[in-house]
């Protein structure tokens, strides 16, 4: 298949497909930091989901009629529950709250377009919050950790909802069934903290946005499958979305 991932420049959605020998891309107006620039697109994401010419950081070009399938994470700052307390004249002043509501119909604007992308199989990632309201519910919501090796899977074991939109693709399916991670920390009230909370240092929103292994792993194999002789590893558990 012929694989798009819009703004992703950690490539761990891509390198999954392409480990499963799918033609995938990464795109982001950042350089990659994923150690393959010649499956990286650093460019507006916006002309590439339409198909067409495009070059990847190694000054190849390629093009694509149409995607076969097109993974999408656009930024969620102005879409997630959090926006809803800034846009809140009783908290904010009103000039501070239409400058927001700008911003959330741009963001809003941006998450329809990787919708409707030119692909016949299309997921739109981002946490719980207006698009919700604005679109519909997703189609999907998963943890991390329902998708860890162990209790002691250091990278996935953790808790953090996800929902995807989904387009021509079925729900992703757990592959393992593990107790709901403890919180790691607590705030100074008692009040237990989530992975995005805990999270700290200068690079913590690009920290935050990068899609857990386990996730980016149950993407490739379960919407894109191998295409190499050798099977790709069946997955372990009882299957169920798990929907929470």
């Amino acid at each position: 298949m012929k694989v798009l991932v819009a703004c992703e420049e950690s490539q761990r959605v891509c390198t999954e497909f392409r480990r499963l020998g799918h033609e995938a891309y990464s795109c982001d107006i950042q350089k990659c930091s994923g150690g393959h620039p010649e499956w990286h697109i650093q460019d507006n994401v916006l002309p590439v989901l339409q198909g067409g010419q495009f070059e990847t950081m190694d000054r190849i070009k390629h093009y694509v009629k149409k995607w076969d399938l097109v993974i999408a994470h656009p930024p969620c700052t102005f879409l997630s529950n959090v926006t809803t307390r800034h846009l809140s004249l009783k908290r904010t002043p009103p000039e501070k709250v239409i400058d927001r509501m700008w911003s959330v119909a741009k963001a809003g604007v941006f998450f329809m377009q990787c919708y409707y992308a030119n692909a016949d199989k299309v997921a739109v990632e981002n946490p719980v919050g207006f698009m919700s309201t604005l679109f519909r519910k997703p189609d999907c919501i998963i943890h991390p950790y329902f998708f860890a090796t162990s209790q002691n899977d250091l990278e996935n074991y953790h808790k953090k909802q996800t929902c995807f939109w989904l387009r021509g693709l079925p729900p992703l399916v757990r592959t393992i069934y593990l107790p709901e991670p403890k919180p790691i920390k607590y705030s100074k009230y008692g009040k237990p903290l989530n992975f995005e909370e805990t999270v700290c240092g200068k690079n913590r929103s690009k920290v935050r946005s990068k899609t857990f292994p386990g996730i980016a792993r149950a993407m490739a194999e379960q919407w894109g499958g191998s295409t190499k002789k050798t099977p790709a590893p069946a997955a372990t558990g009882n299957g169920g979305m798990g929907k929470k």
